[in-house]
């Protein structure tokens, strides 16, 4: 590869090349993974200058504070202020939480919090299953899959009304869930999807349109970082949350296909089967079955990784494990002749750094949870929601709008860590299952981050589509953007919407598989 590379081996610009999922070298770029805070430019001099003003401000205000509860609050205000100006997430959660800790109870408390946090932290075996996801991602992007998941699904849907949209929208969550960085999709499917919809005659619109959504559902859909993530912060078994998250994703993706093939009925101009276009040559039924060849591998890894919980004969965590050596069977397979070990050298050692960044981060959320136990904070944010009188489902629509609005500065990742250690109490107090929490607040923090005009896909989304290798002469601007994403964002409300109502969805496949084995185990 080249130095500018993405996923699909299109090259990328150069001031875009770092955020795809593969760097110069063609080493794994973890960034994508957990990111400090943004995918936008880096905090310039005034704002830099202003933050540290702030976070001054916040440090007089917590030393001089009257109640600790004050001075838990001033914390939070500091790590609010650290991450709106790029400092790395877990650096913005530890700090000030150990600056709390001492300032509320002094040195003892503080040195209990750095000798236990660090370990209860990220202790927990059942975590053990993140870096197989992550090696596994790490591999099968190696090993060249994305450009062939998106010529599977466009093999076999390019024959329907907006066909090639559908095979986008299935493609995005394959490739999302693989790689468990909606960003980093965002850039290998936008260089590739955007000039294959232009080329069969797509409103500009409906391109970008599908692109921003595609990604949405791949944190829900096994194997999810995410939901691992999720799993270690709020003490919930990694595998009944994994499970929860597989139907809504792989349904919410149905609704974006249903909704592009209406689309594709109902204003047929918009996907390219208008009258006197130009369509593509359509896929012979051999080209089809013949481009499944080419991910026979990653169907194989589905089987062991499912069909290993679905029977008991995996833990979720040995499951992992599993998937995670085919993955480097595959890897070989696919790069042989090609220097195969050092690819997965290279994808072990990407691994290595993925996971002690998001331990790191962990550790972070761990700290911010003592700060709030000893500060009181937790309770006394309990209490003044409960006063509120909100019901559980206004509760849910508070959130919405909070998650949105978060949206415009951190990914969903952020924004989970940042909020979970603080919501937790409450969920207990709402009567929201945990397990159904999990699932709802990874897809929220996808939808804070495509919603105009804070959230940070439609402003990559807009990069992208400025290239004239990727626009094919079309001018794309920022309300073409906005207005295609407000064709596409009603559906996702009405999902939100019907997970609130129909909750049972997040936790009937879990339930299926507990009675399928005998009782799933945690770990």
């Amino acid at each position: 590869m080249n130095a500018n590379t993405d996923l699909t081996g299109a090259s990328l610009p150069p001031d875009h090349a770092s955020s795809a999922n593969i760097t110069g070298t063609g080493r794994p770029n973890t960034t994508a993974l957990f990111p400090t805070v943004s995918r936008r430019e880096r905090s310039g001099p005034l704002a830099l200058t202003i933050g540290f003003g702030l976070v001054a401000v916040c440090l007089i205000g917590l030393f001089t504070s009257p109640t600790a509860a004050i001075g838990g609050a001033w914390c939070i205000g500091m790590m609010l202020v650290l991450l709106f100006i790029s400092v790395p997430v877990a650096i913005a959660l530890s700090v000030p939480s150990i600056i709390g800790v001492y300032a509320v109870s002094g040195i003892p408390a503080t040195m209990n919090i750095l000798a236990t946090a660090p370990f209860s932290a990220v202790s927990d075996w059942t975590l053990s299953v993140l870096p197989m996801f992550i090696f596994m991602g790490m591999l099968l992007t190696q090993s060249g899959l994305s450009a062939k998941i998106y010529r599977v699904a466009d093999h076999w849907f390019s024959w329907l009304p907006g066909g090639i949209g559908i095979g986008t929208t299935f493609a995005g969550a394959g490739l999302s869930a693989v790689t468990g960085s909606t960003i980093g999709m965002t850039y290998a499917l936008g260089r590739a999807g955007i000039p294959e919809m232009l080329k069969a005659s797509y409103d500009r619109r409906m391109a970008v349109g599908t692109i921003m959504v595609s990604g949405m559902t791949g944190n829900l859909i096994p194997p999810s970082i995410l939901m691992v993530v999720y799993a270690g912060i709020a003490s919930v078994p990694v595998g009944p949350a994994l499970m929860a998250g597989a139907v809504p994703g792989i349904l919410l993706a149905l609704c974006f296909a249903i909704f592009i093939f209406a689309i594709g009925l109902v204003a047929p101009s918009l996907v390219g089967r208008e009258a006197g276009t130009t369509e593509r040559t359509r896929p012979t039924w051999r080209q089809r079955f013949t481009s499944l060849g080419g991910v026979w591998g990653f169907l194989v890894i589905l089987v062991v990784l499912f069909g290993g919980m679905f029977s008991g004969i995996f833990t979720p965590t040995e499951a992992g494990a599993a998937a995670a050596l085919c993955s480097v069977l595959l890897c070989l397979w696919e790069k042989r002749g090609e220097r195969p070990w050092r690819k997965v050298a290279e994808s072990a050692l990407a691994t290595v750094s993925a996971t002690s960044a998001i331990f790191f981060i962990m550790i972070g959320a761990t700290m911010l949870t003592s700060l709030l136990a000893i500060t009181g904070l937790a309770p006394i944010l309990t209490g003044f929601i409960t006063s509120l009188g909100l019901s559980t489902v206004g509760f849910l629509l508070v959130l919405i709008v909070l998650y949105v609005i978060m949206g415009m500065f951190f990914d969903t990742m952020s924004m989970m860590l940042l909020t979970i250690p603080i919501l937790l109490p409450t969920l207990e107090t709402m009567g929201v299952s945990p397990l159904w929490f999990g699932v709802f607040v990874v897809l929220l923090g996808e939808f804070g981050m495509i919603t105009p005009p804070v959230g940070i896909i439609p402003y990559i989304v807009h990069s992208i589509a400025k290239h004239p290798d990727v626009n094919l002469g079309h001018t794309v601007t920022l309300r073409d953007i906005f207005t295609s994403l407000l064709w596409f964002l009603p559906v996702a409300v009405v999902f939100l919407v019907l997970m609130i109502v129909a909750p049972g969805m997040t936790e009937w496949l879990p339930d299926l598989i507990e009675r399928t084995s005998g009782g799933m185990a945690a770990g």
